[in-house]
C-alpha cells in the first residue's frame, strides 16, 4: 500500500498540470481565431462593399441581398485599371530584380572582402536605412528630371536600384555561410564570381525567396513617389489609381472598393502562396 501511494502522489500534480496546460492551449487557439478574424473581417467588408449597388453602399449587412459587378465595371471603365496594375507590376518586378542584384554584389563585396574603411563604408550603407524616402523625394525628382524621365516608368525604378535592407541582410547570411565551403570552392580553382553564383546563392535560395517577396509587396504600395512623377494615367501605377476615385466632391466608396479589391487581390495571392517565406523574411531581419 505504501508502495501504491508514493507511485500514485505525482500523478495528481501532472493531471492537473496536463489539464491547465490543455487550458491555456485552448485559450490561445481561441484569442488567435479573434485576433485573425479582427485582421481578416476589414479585407471581407472592402470586398462586400465592392459588391453593394449605390443605394446600399453604407449598408451595414454582412452581405448585400443583391451583389453586382457594376462597381468593377465602372472603375475599369473610368481608370486605365488594367494597365495600371501591368504597370506596378513591371515597376516592383523591376525594383525587385535590381535591388536583389545589387544587394548580392554589395553583400559579397562587405562579407568576403577585407579593405580599408569597409567598417566605415558599411555603416554609412546602415545609415542611408534610417532615412525615409521623404528626406530624399526632392534631390531624386531634381536628379530624374534632368534625365528627362518624368512621367515614364523608368524614373519609378532608378531612385531603388539599391536598398541598404537588402546589403545589410545578404551580408549577415553571407558572413554566416560556412567559410570552409568557400575556401574548397577557392582551391578547386574557382574565382569570386563562381563562387558566388555557384556556392553562395544557390544556398541561399530561402533568404532571396523572402527578400524578393517582401521588396515586392513594398513597392507595389508605394504612393508618395509615383504620386511626385507621374502625369498621366496611362504611365501611373495603380495606388494612384484608387486616389482617383477621391475628390472634393465626394469619395465613390463602390468603385473604391472595387478598385482596392482588384490591386490588393495579386499580393493576397502572392501572400497565401508564400506565406511561409514572408514571415521567415521577419524572422531572418529581426523585425517583429
Amino acid at each position: 500500500m505504501m508502495t501504491d501511494a508514493a507511485t500514485l502522489a505525482p500523478v495528481q500534480p501532472r493531471r492537473r498540470a496536463l489539464a491547465l496546460s490543455g487550458w491555456d492551449t485552448g485559450v490561445g487557439h481561441a484569442l488567435m481565431i479573434l485576433v485573425s478574424l479582427v485582421c481578416v473581417f476589414p479585407i471581407y467588408w472592402m470586398i462586400v462593399t465592392s459588391l453593394r449597388p449605390e443605394n446600399a453602399i453604407f449598408s451595414t449587412r454582412l452581405w448585400p441581398d443583391a451583389a453586382s459587378l457594376d462597381n468593377y465595371a465602372y472603375a475599369l471603365r473610368a481608370v486605365p485599371m488594367q494597365r495600371m496594375l501591368v504597370n506596378t507590376f513591371i515597376v516592383s518586378a523591376a525594383v525587385t530584380a535590381v535591388q536583389l542584384l545589387s544587394g548580392i554584389l554589395a553583400g559579397y563585396a562587405f562579407a568576403r572582402w577585407r579593405f580599408r574603411g569597409s567598417a566605415i563604408l558599411f555603416g554609412a550603407v546602415a545609415l542611408t536605412w534610417l532615412v525615409p524616402l521623404q528626406v530624399v523625394m526632392i534631390p531624386n525628382y531634381l536628379l530624374v528630371a534632368r534625365l528627362g524621365m518624368i512621367d515614364t516608368l523608368g524614373a519609378l525604378i532608378l531612385p531603388h536600384i539599391a536598398s541598404a535592407f537588402a546589403i545589410m541582410l545578404l551580408a549577415q547570411s553571407m558572413r554566416s555561410f560556412p567559410t570552409e565551403v568557400v575556401e574548397a570552392a577557392r582551391m578547386d580553382g574557382g574565382n569570386h564570381w563562381q563562387i558566388l553564383w555557384q556556392v553562395i546563392v544557390p544556398n541561399l535560395r530561402g533568404t532571396l525567396a523572402s527578400l524578393a517577396i517582401l521588396i515586392f509587396i513594398t513597392t507595389w504600395n508605394e504612393y508618395f513617389w509615383p504620386l511626385l512623377l507621374t502625369r498621366s494615367p496611362e504611365n501611373s501605377v495603380v495606388q494612384i489609381g484608387l486616389q482617383m476615385f477621391i475628390s472634393s466632391e465626394g469619395t465613390q466608396w463602390g468603385p473604391l472598393m472595387a478598385a482596392s479589391t482588384m490591386a490588393s487581390l495579386p499580393i493576397l495571392l502572392i501572400y497565401l502562396v508564400l506565406q511561409r517565406q514572408v514571415i521567415s523574411s521577419f524572422m531572418k531581419s529581426g523585425l517583429r
